[in-house]
């Protein structure tokens, strides 16, 4: 999508989340996105796309996606197991340290996002006022200050690093486990068999029904203050 059209076709929101990982059967970041995928939030198309857990191809593909979508704000989801609340966060770092291996078996240590990139990138979301707007529904949430060093993190750098100079509102929310998963967790334990590394002391979750409503706010806020498209404008095409 060239200059032109992004100022000239009413542009859509992007969100992401990520594949299942770490012999996981289910990330909570996929059902959200596939939930709202197309649905209409101040006159603006989410557009939900997912992401592989996997390094080597990542920043490839959140360039094509926003080369394909030109978003006006972009909002990408990850789980962090043991989270018991809805996690903003604030900044991205360029270190990829992996506690665990991606998708694909690597398992970077004491490596970079990208080569000559900044330290650290700050969030340009609205991070106060969606805190706000969450706990205003009843959804707890927090902000944070960093999404860590494993693919989260590395997505969140690529993306500002990306649409800094467009102005594009980017950040990177952190989900809890859903509740079915922590019960298969609680029933792996009980069986003696392993969880680690996804089975922390404190096996907090939530609801998917209640991700989605925080992820619906999350987009409006961030959106409440860009241009909204004409009412007469049709559906833009991703």
């Amino acid at each position: 999508m060239d200059a032109l059209s992004r100022t000239t076709v009413p542009r859509v929101a992007l969100l992401t989340g990520f594949e299942p990982y770490g012999g996981l059967d289910r990330n909570p970041s996929a059902e959200v996105v596939k939930q709202l995928d197309g649905a209409e939030i101040l006159g603006r198309r989410v557009v939900g796309r997912i992401l592989p857990v996997t390094f080597g191809p990542l920043r490839r593909r959140i360039h094509d996606l926003l080369q394909e979508t030109g978003p006006v704000a972009v909002v990408s989801l990850g789980l962090c197991p043991g989270e018991p609340v809805i996690r903003l966060e604030r900044v991205a770092v360029n270190i990829a340290d992996f506690t665990i291996p991606d998708n694909e078996g690597a398992r970077l240590a004491d490596d970079v996002v990208v080569p000559e990139g900044l330290t650290a990138l700050p969030a340009t979301l609205p991070l106060r006022a969606i805190e706000q707007a969450l706990l205003r529904a009843g959804i707890p949430a927090r902000l944070s200050t960093t999404a860590g060093t494993f693919l989260c993190n590395a997505t969140m750098y690529t993306v500002l690093q990306a649409e800094q100079a467009a102005g594009v509102p980017s950040g990177f929310v952190h989900l809890p486990y859903l509740a079915e998963q922590v019960a298969r967790l609680c029933e792996e334990v009980r069986a003696g068999k392993s969880a680690e590394p996804y089975a922390p002391h404190a096996l907090a979750s939530m609801s998917l029904g209640t991700m989605v409503e925080a992820a619906r706010i999350i987009l409006e806020v961030s959106l409440e203050e860009r241009p909204r498209p004409p009412a007469s404008s049709s559906r833009p095409t991703a």
